[in-house]
């Protein structure tokens, strides 16, 4: 008998927006409210180009959406990272299958998280949700050089885990995500959030977490 899938690694890395909790809704909630805040109307393509992208990219585009410098897109960005604040003080659910998932494997793998926000709104986020406590490494977009889509998150992930990028799984939701590990060498499943999300160079795409509940 084969051993289950994620037993065939010593390590098992979270992303968090989208992927483990349900963020991306309270995202878009932020999105929408900052753009009227700005006169402008945040559409469905503004969503989908600034998904899972890092605060540098995403400084960039609402420069070019909402007008001024590359500095004045970064102060949008610190704009909206206040509205999700008071987003994920209220209420922050799972996506499906992910908190069970997480508890099925605590003690039996290390368990890891990279995510792209910064270090307040990761912490925020997984304390209103519960799983402060969950993760042997957390790392953020605040502890590495260059975010998403490159492999920073990662290395530094399987560094304080202890494994190597070989032995670790990534689970993301994002092309960026799956280019970062893919970068860093880790397997990664795909989970899409969006239907219109390129995950086609994932080594996996499964529907939802809870399709791995089974192979853990």
């Amino acid at each position: 008998m084969s051993r289950p899938l994620i037993a065939r690694y010593r390590a098992v890395i979270f992303d968090m927006d989208g992927l483990l909790l349900d963020t991306e809704t309270l995202w878009h909630r932020a999105e929408i409210e900052l753009f009227r805040r700005h006169g402008l109307e945040f559409t469905w393509d503004d969503k989908l180009a600034v998904m899972g992208t890092s605060f540098e990219s995403t400084a960039r585009y609402f420069a070019e959406r909402l007008g001024g410098t590359v500095d004045e897109g970064e102060a949008l960005v610190h704009e909206m990272e206040e509205i999700m604040l008071g987003e994920l003080q209220v209420d922050v659910a799972g996506r499906p299958g992910a908190v069970e998932l997480v508890q099925r494997l605590q003690g039996r793998t290390r368990l890891g998280l990279a995510s792209n926000s910064p270090r307040r709104l990761v912490d925020t986020a997984l304390d209103t949700a519960g799983l402060e406590s969950a993760f042997d490494a957390i790392v953020t977009s605040d502890d590495v050089e260059h975010a998403k889509p490159a492999p920073d998150l990662y290395l530094l992930a399987c560094e304080r885990l202890g494994v190597a990028p070989g032995e670790a799984l990534a689970l993301e939701d994002t092309p960026s995500g799956i280019a970062a590990a893919k970068a860093a060498g880790l397997t990664c499943i795909a989970v899409p959030q969006f239907a219109e999300t390129d995950v086609s160079a994932a080594d996996r795409v499964i529907d939802s977490l809870e399709e791995l509940l089974a192979e853990a």
